[in-house]
């Protein structure tokens, strides 16, 4: 194993957190790495004391009338609704491949180019911001694409209810509301109970990567998976495209952390 604690300019990299060099944090310089355009719907948890606690704000947002032609007329062939019932992938997507599940597309854009590169995947990706998934359909159409399905709901009800076990090759949650202050703290989506969740979902060998441009969000994400039963974190980041937003993040001085752990 190796030592040491990755740093950036000002001292450790996760504020008073002293990680190792493997964990998985990386640097823009180590990782071409890119975002999706922030997570604009997750879930409702459970806090302390019991209560339901919602993870995801609803953003507002107008639908062109680009966007809403795409729902009308791709929905019924592209859409899932997040209704509790249980998914047949195979059915789903028309054949038996490896599925991924990526919470919180944005506007969709490189949820489209990573399902272009990799044709031998299926993504199934879930989001409650209408004119994303409106942006989305019109990429899936633009570029001909016949493995991506777009969810509407609770992601937690998705996993929860519709999702059977050992059946997803990755999970994606790609720039989560980070909740910065401290009494949201509770709202953030990453917990071991989402941890425990995604793992009973995630087949023997399947991922989950996270990645985020909040420091204190990966800290928190690192040390609940290094300390998960089965989970195992891992050194290496997988490939994903860089965009609009995270160059906005960059150049205001936002460098992203990528946290990445495979079932055991």
């Amino acid at each position: 194993m190796l030592g040491g604690a990755v740093a950036t300019t000002g001292g450790n990299l996760l504020g008073q957190a002293c990680l190792p060099v493997w964990a998985c944090l990386c640097l823009p310089s180590v990782v071409e790495s890119g975002r999706m355009g922030g997570v604009s719907g997750q879930v409702v948890g459970v806090g302390v004391a019991g209560e339901a606690v919602r993870t995801y704000k609803r953003r507002a947002g107008r639908v062109t009338a680009g966007q809403a032609d795409a729902l009308a007329r791709l929905w019924p062939r592209y859409g899932v609704a997040v209704d509790g019932n249980p998914l047949d992938f195979a059915a789903l997507f028309g054949r038996r491949a490896p599925v991924v599940l990526e919470i919180g597309f944005g506007m969709g854009e490189a949820t489209a180019e990573m399902a272009h590169e990799q044709p031998d995947r299926d993504l199934l990706a879930v989001d409650v911001h209408t004119p994303g998934q409106g942006a989305l359909l019109r990429e899936v159409e633009q570029r001909g694409l016949t493995n991506v399905r777009v969810g509407d709901g609770d992601a937690m009800v998705l996993l929860r209810d519709m999702v059977p076990p050992a059946s997803l090759a990755e999970v994606r949650l790609f720039f989560p509301d980070p909740w910065p202050k401290q009494r949201h703290a509770k709202r953030r989506l990453v917990s071991r109970a989402f941890a425990d969740l995604v793992a009973d979902r995630l087949e023997p060998g399947g991922q989950l990567h996270i990645a985020t441009d909040w420091p204190a969000y990966a800290a928190q994400a690192l040390s609940m998976l290094m300390a998960h039963p089965t989970l195992t974190v891992e050194s290496g980041v997988p490939w994903r495209p860089r965009t609009r937003f995270e160059q906005l993040a960059r150049a205001a001085g936002r460098p992203s952390y990528d946290v990445t752990a495979i079932r055991t």
